[in-house]
């Protein structure tokens, strides 16, 4: 079994994934946003969200001392109406996740924070948050191909080694 990435290395990794979904969801175009795969339940519109709300569940359940379900459902909002408009959006949630991460003390991690999986340490809910939002990238980028359009990047694969990603894209 691989040990855990430290805390640091998954914040800026964390970082490079949402900056990475921050530049692909900005140069897609509107027609895009409301594509769905049929073996989907989410659009790209509401699975680009959801990746940014991955990456603020954590600091925001980091700061809760839970982090409820319901965080993780919520479809993205109707103002959202453009890949530019998400884009900001994941600004804004990786400012504020880059800043959790400037004023955390190492003893943060080892907290336990409650959730609907059950309680996690704060070390292995920051590796399941990045992991999470890796897949969700990768799943991004395969829209994106399926559409015909070129993501202006390449996956960040190295940023996806060491950790328990799912074998499968769907």
């Amino acid at each position: 079994m691989t040990p855990p990435l430290p805390a640091l290395e998954l914040g800026a990794r964390l970082d490079r994934i949402l900056a990475n979904a921050e530049r692909l969801v900005a140069s897609l175009p509107s027609r895009a946003l409301d594509y769905k795969p049929p073996e989907r339940d989410r659009t790209v519109r509401d699975l680009a969200f959801h990746l940014f709300r991955v990456g603020l569940a954590y600091v925001d359940g980091m700061d809760m001392g839970a982090l409820p379900e319901a965080w993780l459902r919520e479809p993205a909002p109707p103002d959202l109406v453009d890949g530019p408009a998400i884009a900001r959006y994941g600004a804004l949630v990786r400012g504020r996740v880059s800043g959790w991460f400037e004023g955390a003390a190492p003893r943060e991690y080892a907290r336990v924070i409650g959730g609907y999986y059950g309680p996690r340490s704060g070390q292995a809910l920051l590796e399941w948050t990045t992991w999470h939002a890796a897949h969700h990238l990768r799943q991004l980028h395969a829209m994106t191909v399926d559409l015909g359009l070129t993501p202006p990047a390449p996956l960040p694969a190295s940023d996806f080694e060491g950790l328990p990603m799912p074998a499968t894209l769907w």
